[in-house]
Order: C-alpha cells, then sequence, then structure tokens
C-alpha cells in the first residue's frame, strides 16, 4: 500500500521543481526527501522523477502519480473537516429509540434542548419495547435507545451495552374512583389479592413485573383484561372490571374517574436507563444526548410534572 506521505512529498517536488525547495516546504532535509521518493519508486517499481539539464521533471507514472495525490489528499482533508465537525458536534446525526412512555414524556424535553445546543446534529427518533430496541441496538442500526429493566431479574438484556441509568420509575396502584379502598393514601399490595386485574399483555416485562410482585406478596393475580395501551388500561379501571399498577412515567395523564395510589412499604420498580451502541459511531453526539438526558432525569426526580409541563 502507498504511503500517503510519501506521496505527498512527490507532489511537492514536482510542483517545486526541486528537492531543495520540496524539502523547505515541507520543513524536511533535503536527503529525507530524496530517500522518500527513493523508497516511493521502489514501492512502484518505476522512476517517477527524471532529472536533466533543465532541471527535475515527472515521468509519466510520476505524473499519473501526482495526479491520484491531489484527489487522495483532497480525500482525506475533506475526511479529516467532518471528523472534526462529527467530533465537535457540528454535523452527523443520532439515531435514537424508546420505549413509549419514556418516548412521550422525556425523550421530546431531551430533544428540543439537543436541537437548542446541537441544531447540526440529524436526530431521528423510533420507538418500541425494549426487547425490540435491544436488538437493533446490539446490531448498529441505532445509537441510543431508552431502555428499562427490573432491580434483581436476571437476564437483563442492557450486557455489553453502555447503560446511564437516569431514575427509578414506581408502579402505582390504578383503582376505580368509586372503589371500597379509594379513599386509602397507601395501600399494601396484599390488599388487592381478591381484585381482578388489567395489565399489559402477559408476555410485557411490565406484566411480568406485576406478576413477579404480586407472587412476593403471597398471591395469584386474576387478570381479566389486557392491552399495552395505559390510557386503555385506565379506561378499563374506571370502568370497575379492575385495578391495574401502573409506571408513573404513564400517568402523564390520570382520568378523573380513577385514582392512583402508592402501596407500602415500596412500589415496585422498573429502572429507566440510556443505552449506547457497543460500537464507536455516533458516540459524540450520542454522549452529548445521555448527558442531556440525566440533566432532565434530575429534574424529573425534582418535579415529576417537569416532563409534561
Amino acid at each position: 500500500m502507498l504511503n500517503v506521505q510519501r506521496l505527498r512529498v512527490l507532489r511537492e517536488v514536482v510542483a517545486r521543481g526541486s528537492f531543495s525547495a520540496a524539502a523547505d516546504a515541507l520543513d524536511y532535509t533535503q536527503s529525507a526527501v530524496s530517500q522518500a521518493v527513493a523508497t516511493l519508486e521502489a514501492e512502484v517499481g518505476a522512476t517517477l522523477i527524471e532529472r536533466d539539464r533543465r532541471g527535475l521533471r515527472p515521468t509519466a507514472a510520476g505524473a499519473a502519480l501526482v495526479e491520484h495525490t491531489d484527489g487522495i489528499l483532497a480525500r482525506l482533508e475533506a475526511a479529516e473537516e467532518d471528523l472534526a465537525a462529527i467530533i465537535g458536534l457540528r454535523k452527523g446525526r443520532l439515531r435514537m429509540a424508546s420505549f413509549p412512555t419514556a418516548g412521550a414524556t422525556l425523550m421530546p424535553l431531551a430533544i428540543a434542548t439537543f436541537r437548542d445546543r446541537h441544531g447540526d446534529i440529524e436526530l431521528s427518533l423510533a420507538e418500541g419495547e425494549p426487547e425490540e430496541i435491544e436488538p437493533r441496538l446490539r446490531a448498529g442500526e441505532l445509537d441510543l435507545a431508552l431502555l428499562f429493566d427490573f432491580p434483581g431479574v436476571r437476564g437483563s438484556w442492557t450486557s455489553g451495552l453502555g447503560i446511564t441509568h437516569l431514575f427509578d420509575d414506581p408502579m402505582r396502584v390504578a383503582l376505580p374512583a368509586a372503589h371500597r379502598l379509594a379513599k386509602e393514601q397507601t395501600l399494601k399490595l396484599e390488599d388487592l389479592r381478591e381484585e381482578a386485574w388489567v395489565q399489559t399483555s402477559a408476555s410485557s416485562p411490565c406484566a411480568q413485573h406485576v406478576v413477579r410482585s404480586c407472587h412476593a406478596a403471597g398471591f395469584e393475580p386474576l387478570v381479566s383484561f389486557e392491552s399495552d395501551d395505559y390510557q386503555t388500561v385506565q379506561g378499563l379501571v374506571a370502568a370497575g372490571v379492575g385495578v391495574a399498577l401502573v409506571p408513573e412515567l404513564a400517568l402523564s395523564s390520570v382520568r378523573d374517574d380513577i385514582v392512583i395510589r402508592a402501596l407500602f412499604p415500596e412500589s415496585p420498580m422498573r429502572r429507566v436507563l440510556a443505552a449506547t451502541a457497543p460500537s464507536p459511531r455516533g458516540a459524540p453526539a450520542a454522549a452529548a444526548m445521555v448527558a442531556i438526558l440525566a440533566e432532565m432525569a434530575r429534574s424529573y426526580a425534582d418535579d415529576p410534572a417537569r416532563l409534561t409541563a
């Protein structure tokens, strides 16, 4: 493979018409310039410079190589400029995905803040559940994703990814406004052992965590209805067909005909995470977005209404 620096030396020699002038321009010794040209000739197997009484000029092979060198160096300079722009967040793109409840609350504010600070970066956002997003992140289709997992649950999909824990998202009890327990400010999960339940689809991580939590409280939940839309879950609760555990992030809008209560001594929890791809593609922009998401998370911890204002 041809050495770029030796190609640069050849171009200077041809452009300036002498080894000494090229040495001055490159801040080399004349012997270093001569050696670089000789090594390049050995690499290509052809004479590149001819000398006669009129001075120095390129051979046909030398002229062709210099012409290509101009293009090579121009491309390298453009590449260096692009890299500097990307590293400096003046160019590039950031491909993101989020699970729905964070995509409707945390991510919009983070995107708006990112655009204010780094308006030249192209942003895109897809939506999906963590089990759908995580493979795309590992495959390089995404640069950053908002995921969630549950403390103490083995087999987390976060292994091998760059993970930043943003905050904990507690699950609250949703009850019909006329429910016998609606006037209680805090409840124990075992208080609901005789209730019918509404939850997300049985295969979803949140539904599985609800079942685990009920098992830990000593009972098997009787699931009457399933929906992956938390507004539908609220509607079913309001209709009096069951109670539900709903993540706090999904409660940015709460119906007037249901009540939301905390669980005592603690509510089931999920961890909200910012995950970045194992490969470095998009790394500067992804790192900047993670920092902004962390800012949003701190604001949310101080004031949950901040995300829905």
